[in-house]
C-alpha cells in the first residue's frame, strides 16, 4: 500500500528530521518483518519554485481568491537579495522564483506547489516521505518480483522528472541515490544486476548504505556503520579536534535504534 507524507521544516511541534527518519526506518522495519525486501530512493530535487505557476495553482487548485491571494503575490513580489563578503556588498537583484528561506510561510508553499507529487507517485503504488524538499520514494516488494519493482521505481521516477520539467523544477538524477533493504541473508544473495537503476542516460548504482539527515541507513538495516561513523567523530573531538560542534549526548541519542 502506497503512503504519502509531507512536512514543512518545523511546522508543527514535534515533527522535525528525527520524525522524517524515524518513519521511513520504522517502514523499512516492518517490510523485513513481513518477509518482503525494499528499495529506497533518495531524490535530489531543485526546490526553485517559480512564483507565477504557485499563485496559478494557489488560485486555480486551492481556491485562493481576492485579498488572499493579494497577500501571498505582495508576499512573494519585490524581494531583492545581495551577496556581502568582507567589505564588498554586489548590486541587488530581484528574487523571481523560490520561496523565502528562514520564513514559516516559505516551506508550506512550497509543499503546496509540490503536493500534485503524490498523485504522480501513487500511481506507481510507491511510498512518499517528503521533508520539504528532501523527497525519500521507496517501494517493498516480494524477491520473485524483483526486476519488475526496480522497473517500475524508474518509471516513477521518470514520470516524476518529466512532471517537474512542466513544473520548471529539476530533478537531478545524478546526485539520486539507492538502497536496497532486506534481512542480512536476502542482501547477500542478491545478484549485481538487479542493483542498477537506468533513468533514461544516467546509471545509478545501489549503495551499501545511504544518508538520511545525518542517520546512516545500510542494506541491512543494521546501525553498524551509523556507530562505527559516531565513534570516529567522537574520538576526534575527545583528542582535541573540532570537527563538529555536537555535544556527545546527541551522537549517542542518534546512534540509539529508532
Amino acid at each position: 500500500m502506497a503512503t504519502t507524507c509531507y512536512l514543512a521544516r518545523n511546522p508543527r511541534r514535534f515533527h522535525s528530521t528525527e520524525t522524517t527518519v524515524t518513519n521511513v526506518f520504522k517502514d523499512l522495519l516492518m517490510a523485513v518483518n513481513w518477509g518482503q525486501m525494499s528499495v529506497l530512493c533518495l531524490l535530489d530535487l531543485s526546490a526553485a519554485v517559480d512564483h507565477n505557476l504557485l499563485r496559478q495553482q494557489l488560485e486555480h487548485q486551492f481556491g485562493l481568491h481576492g485579498t488572499a491571494l493579494q497577500w501571498v503575490r505582495s508576499y512573494l513580489s519585490g524581494r531583492t537579495f545581495r551577496i556581502v563578503y568582507s567589505d564588498v556588498t554586489s548590486f541587488s537583484g530581484y528574487v523571481t522564483c523560490s520561496v523565502p528561506q528562514g520564513s514559516v510561510l516559505g516551506p508550506l508553499l512550497f509543499i503546496l506547489f509540490l503536493v500534485d507529487l503524490a498523485d504522480r507517485v501513487t500511481k506507481y503504488c510507491m511510498s512518499l516521505h517528503a521533508y520539504a524538499d528532501d523527497t525519500q520514494l521507496y517501494l517493498h516488494f516480494c524477491r520473485s518480483v524483483i526486476t519488475s519493482s526496480v522497473d517500475q521505481l524508474a518509471c516513477c521516477i521518470l514520470d516524476t522528472g518529466h512532471w517537474m520539467s512542466a513544473k520548471r523544477l529539476r530533478l537531478n538524477t545524478d546526485n539520486t541515490e539507492l538502497l536496497f533493504t532486506s534481512s542480512s541473508h536476502s542482501c547477500a544473495t542478491l545478484s549485481g544486476r538487479y542493483l542498477v537503476l537506468q533513468l533514461g542516460t544516467n546509471t545509478t548504482i545501489a549503495c551499501s548504505h545511504v544518508c538520511l539527515f545525518g542517520v546512516n541507513i545500510s542494506s541491512n538495516l543494521g546501525l553498524d556503520h551509523h556507530v562505527s561513523r559516531i565513534c570516529i567523530f567522537v574520538n576526534y573531538d575527545i583528542s582535541g579536534g573540532h570537527y563538529h560542534h555536537w555535544t556527545l549526548s546527541h551522537w549517542l541519542y542518534l546512534s540509539m535504534p529508532l
